[in-house]
């Protein structure tokens, strides 16, 4: 283990196997810093989110800030909005909050419109 490991989480499984090349472990700090998700690796490697997090952190890697996940895009959702309809409008329509239809339109590269009635 680390100097880093306090003994606060016990590795019970798959990922305990130290830090020999190869291991579940170094293979699980490998494919994270390669840019696989904590959910995608702890289903994987057979632990839970907090196991394969503590997993990392035991190994001394820093985690990513996380990114907030958006749904897909509703079809015509950006059509309408350059139709002329609101953000709140469209977030009405397809039962999304206001935040979340702006941030899919941002995401689309949509340039926003002024606030307000134009």
């Amino acid at each position: 283990m680390t100097e880093d490991d306090d003994g606060a989480g016990e590795h019970t499984g798959p990922a305990e196997d130290g830090d020999d090349p190869g291991s579940p472990r170094e293979e699980l700090v490998r494919l994270y810093d390669e840019g696989e998700t904590i959910e995608n690796l702890a289903e994987r490697f057979g632990l839970s989110y907090r196991k394969a997090r503590a997993t990392l952190l035991a190994a001394g890697v820093k985690l990513r800030p996380p990114k907030i996940q958006l749904p897909p895009t509703p079809p015509g959702l950006v059509n309408a909005y350059f139709a002329g309809r609101s953000i709140r409008q469209l977030a009405d329509i397809h039962g999304m909050s206001y935040n979340q239809t702006r941030r899919i339109l941002l995401a689309e590269g949509v340039v926003l419109r002024p606030r307000g009635r134009q």
